[in-house]
């Protein structure tokens, strides 16, 4: 079923236990739910808008606690996906790319709409997650993205995993190079806030830090691969018993020139050397072919065509999987690719493609999309945004690319539109999502993920000491 309208008023701390009585019981964290259709007929709404909107953090946290425990209680629980990529690097599992979707608007409806489109083409092999960049300004901690989308599993009757990915867990450079210590600090506290949240899938982007200015392969990428071993070290000390995180490491930083199976092999060769014996490393590695994130901006406000070296993924993954038995290339900055790119990535053996600013667009530029809302996000941008223009933007140019920034402020009013609008908004995104899973070829994924993925209820303590990481820091 498409969206209904859902009850946006928050409900106090002594209000959700009463709301759940009818609909399930809880002894600690653990749940039974009794009445499935009631809690996803409204209950499950009026839980997911009280975790995102509470003023009050008791009210929000129970909340998220809650949909937490309802999810397990209906098998539906965040997983890591390194198993299925396991079988990948093994050659037992393959012919498909698993889309990871990035969600920064109206995250409840969005990933309902991803839910349906799935469960209508039992697709399995599907990523959720958020990048580093866009915890800061979408305003969605870990914490309240994983419930959403598994409030949005829930409503949908989703069963299985959920995988949940931190996107671009990304250095700043310039950040690193004043004080190393701090910034790779930053990261290892949004770790520690991720991992209980149930982020069981961890991209490491150190590739900010390849030196091309060094003679050797190796060289270049020394700061790279030494990085994302230590951030591999610190991720494999603080995951749940019994998981295996997926990690993804990074060689070529998106928008920059592409990558070469000769640059894979200087990173993943100086990477392995610096794990300890017997320890995991990465399940995929991210290269450049062409992208870049959000496309390149046109005056005019489109975004221009690009051309992606398909066989630059193909040799690499090819190598990734024959050589070091990793599940093969990941492509980022793909969403505004043309339609007919998409079926290239399973046939190129892409492991994995990252898809974000279309799904943006799709919400803005929807012709149900107030214009009056969208004007007063704009002047917001022309306002808080102004500092980010180029001299040589075009005010379509500007506004494309600075737009994002609006999400976080306005989430709400997002949230709140019309019901008839988000029912118009979410089937054209169902329908989007539904291309591309075929395009992807991951319809019928599902029999394989359960093949070689179990998953079951994990701790949700944090084993980290990294501490929490400010919005700010978040926001890089």
């Amino acid at each position: 079923m498409p969206p209904t309208s859902s009850t946006s008023t928050v409900l106090a701390l002594s209000e959700i236990d009463s709301l759940l009585a009818a609909v399930a019981s809880f002894d600690g964290t653990k749940a039974t739910v009794r009445d499935a259709a009631a809690l996803r007929g409204g209950v499950i709404d009026r839980l997911v808008w009280t975790a995102v909107f509470a003023k009050d953090s008791s009210a929000k946290d129970a909340a998220r606690s809650k949909i937490r425990s309802l999810a397990e209680a209906l098998c539906i629980h965040p997983w890591s996906i390194a198993e299925l990529y396991h079988a990948m690097g093994r050659g037992e599992a393959g012919g498909f790319t698993t889309p990871a979707i990035n969600i920064r608007a109206i995250t409840y409806d969005t990933s309902r709409a991803v839910f349906r489109a799935a469960n209508a083409k039992e697709v399995g092999a599907l990523i959720f997650e958020i990048a580093r960049s866009e915890i800061g300004y979408t305003e969605q901690r870990p914490a309240e993205y994983a419930a959403v989308v598994l409030a949005a599993a829930i409503k949908e009757g989703w069963r299985g995993p959920v995988f949940l990915q931190g996107d671009h867990y990304q250095t700043n450079p310039k950040k690193f190079k004043e004080d190393p210590e701090k910034e790779l600090a930053g990261i290892t506290g949004l770790i520690d806030e991720a991992i209980p949240s149930g982020f069981l899938n961890i991209d490491i982007d150190t590739s900010t830090l390849v030196d091309l200015s060094f003679p050797s392969l190796d060289e270049q990428q020394k700061s790279n691969y030494t990085n994302a071993a230590r951030l591999t070290k610190y991720i494999r000390e603080h995951e749940p018993a019994g998981v295996t995180i997926s990690i993804g490491g990074e060689i070529g930083e998106v928008g920059k020139s592409n990558s070469t199976p000769e640059e894979f092999r200087a990173y993943i060769d100086g990477y392995l050397k610096l794990l300890p014996a017997g320890m995991e490393g990465i399940s995929k590695v991210s290269i450049q072919t062409g992208t870049s994130h959000g496309g390149v901006v046109l005056p005019d406000g489109s975004v221009a065509k690009v051309s992606i070296d398909f066989e630059c993924l193909r040799r690499i993954s090819e190598i990734a999987r024959k050589e070091y038995g990793i599940s093969g290339a990941v492509q980022h900055g793909a969403s505004t690719l043309p339609a007919e790119a998409f079926h290239h990535f399973p046939k190129s053996g892409a492991s994995e493609v990252h898809l974000a600013t279309e799904f943006q667009n799709m919400v803005y530029e929807h012709p149900r999309f107030p214009p009056e809302l969208k004007a007063e996000m704009y002047e917001w941008c022309r306002k808080n945004c102004a500092d980010e223009r180029k001299p040589s933007d075009t005010d379509d140019q500007f506004l494309y690319k600075a737009r994002k920034k609006a999400i976080g402020p306005f989430k709400e009013r997002m949230w709140s539109l019309p019901p008839e609008v988000r029912e118009a908004i979410g089937k054209a995104l169902e329908d989007k999502f539904s291309f591309l899973f075929d395009q992807l070829a991951v319809h019928g994924t599902r029999a394989v993920v359960d093949k070689y993925v179990h998953p079951k209820a994990v701790s949700r303590e944090s084993k980290g000491k990294g501490g929490f990481v400010r919005d700010d820091e978040a926001g890089e």
